[in-house]
């Protein structure tokens, strides 16, 4: 459950970042590619508490995070190289 609700605010985000980063510029370009350094940092936090401090094995947590960090920053790069995007 929590690999879903961190994924689901994860594309919530990505929305946001480039919703705003639309109406500053017209341009998606900066908004996700921000919000991708951003996301991995939020995974690199989370990855750490699920393996120090849930006890997590490291290829559980690894599989989860392919998840949790590569779905919402493909969706920003997707986003990011395309034109048709519109807020």
């Amino acid at each position: 459950m929590h690999t879903l609700r961190l994924t689901l605010v994860g594309l919530i985000f990505v929305y946001v970042a480039t919703a705003i980063n639309r109406r500053k510029n017209r341009r998606a370009v900066n908004g996700p590619r921000i919000f991708i350094w951003l996301w991995l940092v939020v995974s690199i936090v989370n990855f750490y508490r699920g393996v120090f401090v849930a006890n997590y094995s490291v290829a559980t947590e690894v599989a989860v995070h392919l998840v949790v960090f590569g779905l919402p920053a493909g969706v920003a790069w997707y986003l990011s190289r395309s034109s048709r995007f519109i807020v």
